[in-house]
């Protein structure tokens, strides 16, 4: 669990990165948002917000299409 509120600015580094462990863990570190949440292609997603959650989408192929604070 993070500290609390995503911040605005969404890491656009993530995009094209691979889905581990790894870059989950530092999008959370990095976010300090309370809530990853790992969305796949098949994901059914409620379009509720959340200040301390970030959305991380994920395609077929395991790599990140975006994060986002949502």
């Amino acid at each position: 669990a993070g500290r609390g509120p995503c911040p605005e600015a969404s890491p656009g580094w993530a995009a094209g990165q691979p889905a581990d462990e790894a870059t989950l863990r530092r999008l959370s570190s990095e976010s300090g948002a309370g809530l990853v949440n790992p969305i796949g292609p098949s994901t059914v997603v409620k379009h509720d917000t959340r200040s301390d959650r970030l959305r991380v989408y994920i395609d077929a192929n395991n790599r990140i299409t975006a994060a986002r604070c949502e």
